[in-house]
């Protein structure tokens, strides 16, 4: 359960043991300063031997997320004492923070005044290849993100046994870079009357806000078992901050629901606890899969690759299902299928894990799955300006918050689609926003964003922007004061009628007017693709004659026709849980 995490500005620290003697080196200053890493220190224990060789290094202090950035935290160390080297290759999905851990120690051994050219040595990265496998399972699953591990849970409750593989040293995908934000209408709760909400209104949303392309029957199984699915996830273990429904950016509704571990910490959690208490149901990381075995036109297993390059033979009982997400970490494939923007390039970037790339889409084309949908590919417009991911984001819900350009002035209905707003972004200079909030939602700065960030932590590594008054943030970003007070003063006269604005916008919630004030900046990223493989109700794949492919099944990003031209934002998790649960259930049932 760990994650890529963002680029961050780090003040890494490196406490260093030589001969006994503690020497505590600050990289806060000169050349140790370094663009890598996440949310706050890494602090690193490093004691060397007579010799003058690397004999031990100690994680003493990691501000990181639990649980996200295991891979770097457990491997990275270990491999520089085993090497004695610090050209190690920092643990795929977890590369930033690999590097600042890296960064960290060459620190403490400069501060020692170690001779650092010592370890500036190669490795040799060859492997012994390992034996090729063969292995059966009833369901075998493809990708261990949120739809995967669904579909693995359910498949093994219906009593299968499962093998999963994932090409990744870690479970997750984009599952665990999420804000947690899901989507689910209890239509018989005191909170859905009093928010005027309901699986119906739901179900109309998306269909309107995807330009009515959904497929009906898959939204409405959407909508209307989003709330089963929550309520599984509980009885699994996992909790949801109770009393708590908002708008997530594109959500169009307060229906919101947001999990009580940080990101997507909770979801694999609660699966890890299950997997580990459970026989017949295996992870098999490092492993990618290759191509889909057809026998007699029937799916039967899988052809993957092992991590040292050895073959690895899965077959399936029962049935296959691809869980392996979308394709926007893809230039390739986004440029190939983009119909809607000027340009999908390397320029744009996104917020995807890396192992995004579209796997599960060519393997599914191999074998004559309908591809629908293609083109729908959603952006946002709250990414970092440096990554593209959606951490630094300081909302907690559209309600909260606007959106201003470089001049100072709000240009979008901020409460709209996810596809209007990006597409007014790119209108704006330099594609650039700063997203404005004021101190009701960080009254001491200390308050965790959704993405487990600190407001406080944000601005010390010049992510966030804090003004005491209005006109010391205009100050800090750089807009025009008239042009940004103008801006919050037309939005708060709005927040008392609760009027419609200008830009359409209906969701207010109470006025931005409470110092200090917060602003962060935030550009266009590749998000969603919104197009994949053809499913019927059952989550069965279709060939190209809308006929299912026997013992084949698809769940999560990598299915199309769900979401239409635009996802709105909170369906997404909604969707993995859903149509995870009833590819999982049909896999089992051996379809």
């Amino acid at each position: 359960m760990k994650k890529m995490l963002s680029i961050l500005l780090i003040l890494s620290l490196a406490f260093a043991v030589f001969g006994g003697q503690p020497i505590l080196a600050e990289t806060g200053e000169g050349s140790g300063t370094s663009k890598i890493g996440g949310e706050g220190a890494i602090v690193v224990s490093v004691t060397l031997a007579d010799d003058g060789s690397i004999e031990a290094i100690e994680i003493l202090e990691n501000n990181e997320t639990p649980g996200i950035s295991d891979a770097a935290i457990e491997a990275i160390p270990e491999a520089i004492v085993a090497e004695q080297s610090l050209m190690v290759d920092a643990v795929a999905g977890a590369t930033y923070t690999g590097d600042a851990i890296i960064l960290a120690v060459r620190d403490a051994l400069e501060k020692m005044g170690a001779d650092v050219s010592r370890f500036e040595v190669e490795v040799d990265t060859e492997v012994e290849q390992a034996e090729d496998v063969l292995l059966t399972a009833d369901v075998v699953v493809i990708g261990a993100g949120g739809a995967g591990l669904t579909a693995a849970v359910q498949a093994h409750m219906n009593g299968a046994s499962v093998l999963v593989l994932e090409k990744m040293p870690k479970v997750g995908g984009n599952t665990i870079l999420s804000g947690g934000a899901l989507n689910a209408v209890d239509d018989r709760s005191e909170t859905a009357i009093a928010m005027e909400d309901s699986v119906e209104w739901h179900y109309e949303q998306t269909l309107a806000g995807g330009d009515f392309k959904g497929i009906p029957a898959l939204v409405h199984i959407l909508v209307s078992r989003a709330w089963d699915a929550v309520e599984w996830m509980k009885e699994l273990g996992m909790e949801f901050v109770e009393g708590e429904i908002f708008t997530v950016t594109g959500g169009l509704w307060p229906r919101a629901h947001k999990p009580l571990e940080p990101v997507g910490t909770g979801f694999f959690k609660t699966y890890q606890a299950y997997i580990d208490s459970h026989d017949g149901i295996d992870v098999m990381l490092n492993t990618k899969a290759t191509d889909l075995i057809m026998e007699d036109g029937r799916v039967v297993g899988v052809l993957a690759e092992g991590e040292t390059g050895n073959a690895v033979t899965a077959m399936a009982d029962k049935g296959v299902v691809m869980a392996t997400g979308g394709f926007a970490n893809s230039v390739e494939l986004r440029q190939a299928f983009n119909i809607q923007w000027a340009d999908l390039g390397p320029s744009i970037p996104s917020t995807n894990h890396p192992g995004a790339t579209g796997d599960g889409i060519k393997m599914l084309m191999k074998v004559g799955a309908d591809m629908i949908q293609m083109g729908f590919i959603q952006l946002l417009p709250i990414g970092d300006p440096e990554t593209g991911s959606l951490s630094g984001n300081i909302e907690f819900g559209v309600d909260s918050r606007i959106f201003v350009n470089k001049e100072g002035n709000r240009f979008v209905n901020e409460g709209g689609r996810r596809d209007e707003m990006t597409e007014a972004l790119f209108e704006q200079t330099d594609n650039y926003l700063w997203m404005i909030m004021d101190a009701d939602k960080y009254p001491t700065g200390e308050e965790k964003n959704n993405f487990n960030e600190s407001i406080n932590s944000l601005i010390a590594e010049g992510r966030a922007f804090k003004g005491e008054t209005l006109e010391e943030l205009a100050e800090q970003i750089d807009v025009p004061y008239d042009n940004l007070k103008a801006a919050l003063d037309t939005y708060n006269e709005h927040c008392e009628s609760q009027e419609p604005d200008e830009f359409g916008r209906t969701i207010f919630g109470t006025p931005i007017d409470t110092a200090p004030f917060f602003a962060a900046p935030r550009v266009p990223t590749v998000h969603h693709t919104m197009g994949g493989v053809h499913i019927n109700e059952s989550a069965q794949v279709l060939d190209e004659n809308l006929q299912c492919i026997p013992g084949l099944f698809a769940a999560g990003e990598v299915t199309g026709g769900i979401h239409g031209a635009n996802r709105l934002g909170g369906n997404a998790l909604a969707d993995l849980l859903v149509f995870g649960r009833i590819a999982g259930e049909s896999a089992a049932a051996g379809r």
